[in-house]
């Protein structure tokens, strides 16, 4: 599955809940670039690394311009937890269970593993640009190097 939108369009402006129970939006990072990276689900192994890898690039990104948030679905509880365990410095996002920013941009799916279908998110990467108009879409993503390609991208904006 890839997403429903691509380079040209408008990011959708759907509210996402932060760790502190707070909320933000896309259009709060108007003005700045803005990387958003969705991943399965807190404290697997792809998903660790690759947050951990944004994390490490926190300051590279911030010296581009660009903001940077993770999303999954998974709960504001849960993200604190994921936080502290790996000390990321990244920010993380909750996205709704349904009519969420996922499935609005077509990245929660039917996924199939080991004969078994469910529900989950394909891991998709955005690059915004200052006006919420994305830039480029990195869809399916493979963790290894991924975020310094996108800070590459982002320095290249």
């Amino acid at each position: 599955m890839t997403s429903r939108l691509d380079a040209g369009d408008t990011f959708p402006n759907i509210a996402l809940e932060t760790p502190d129970g707070g909320s933000v939006t896309a259009a709060d990072f108007r003005g700045r670039k803005l990387v958003v990276f969705f991943y399965p689900k807190d404290n697997t192994p792809g998903c660790t690394t690759e947050a951990k890898d944004f994390s490490a690039l926190r300051d590279e990104f911030a010296k581009a311009g660009t903001a940077v948030l993770g999303v999954s679905k998974d709960s504001a509880k849960k993200h604190q937890n994921f936080i502290a365990k790996y000390d990321l410095t990244v920010d993380l996002a909750t996205d709704a269970e349904e009519g969420g920013l996922s499935d609005t941009l077509g990245i929660w799916t039917e996924k199939q593993n080991y004969g078994r279908t469910y529900m989950g998110m394909v891991r998709t990467t955005y690059l915004i640009d200052a006006d919420g108009t994305i830039a480029r879409v990195w869809n399916k993503v493979r963790v290894k190097d991924h975020a310094s390609q996108v800070l590459e991208a982002a320095r290249a904006l």
